[in-house]
């Protein structure tokens, strides 16, 4: 098993943690989530949305065991929506809110040299990824996309492009058929380093 396959179980298990604890979560007012189970990322709609959206379109990459956990997950993450809509939608609002605003400060530290492109935008990108997931979920019915939200993350994209040097897919090559390049071409390089521009 490679190291890059390593990461999608991590996700998988990941995600069936999150999964486990996502009606408790609904429930709370809480934005972040500290998880009951030690060593996980805090639970988060925008980090469920992200590694479902990967392990769903990467499929093929697990084996059938891995598959039904996969779809245990999803089928509690589902059933803890049930007649929940209005509080997801809050609790969406509220993540895409300030990943947006986590991505724009990443993106100004990017473009003053302070963060530099090489070192950490695999996982600065993260947050720019999770904005996707949640937007993605909100396009989708009895849901509302806010439009506020899509104009600032086209804002922040335009401001990236201004920065932006092609180049390969920032995670692992394994997860292309998850990211094309088309819908996702702000995986695939990253900002130039400020001398280079």
């Amino acid at each position: 098993m490679s190291k890059d396959n390593d990461k999608l179980i991590r996700d998988l298990k990941i995600l069936a943690a999150m999964a486990a604890e996502m009606e408790t979560y609904l429930n709370s007012d809480v934005l972040f989530w500290h998880m009951s189970t030690s060593g996980m990322p805090a639970l988060t709609l925008g980090g469920y949305l992200m590694r479902q959206h990967r392990l769903l379109a990467l499929r093929n990459l697990l084996t059938g065991e891995q598959l039904s956990e996969l779809d245990a997950a999803v089928y509690e993450y589902n059933s803890a929506l049930v007649e929940k809509t209005v509080r997801f939608e809050q609790k969406a609002q509220r993540e895409m809110d300030a990943r947006l605003r986590q991505w724009s400060e990443y993106l100004k530290d990017a473009e003053q040299g302070i963060a530099t492109s090489s070192s950490n935008y695999s996982t600065a990108v993260e947050a720019r990824a999770m904005v996707t997931a949640i937007q993605d979920q909100l396009q989708l019915a009895p849901f509302t996309l806010h439009e506020r939200a899509r104009q600032q993350s086209e804002l922040l994209d335009n401001q990236l492009r201004r920065l932006w040097e092609p180049g390969d897919l920032v995670w692992p090559e394994e997860w292309k058929p998850a990211y094309p390049l088309m819908d996702y071409w702000w995986l695939y390089g990253k900002p130039k380093d400020k001398q280079r521009r």
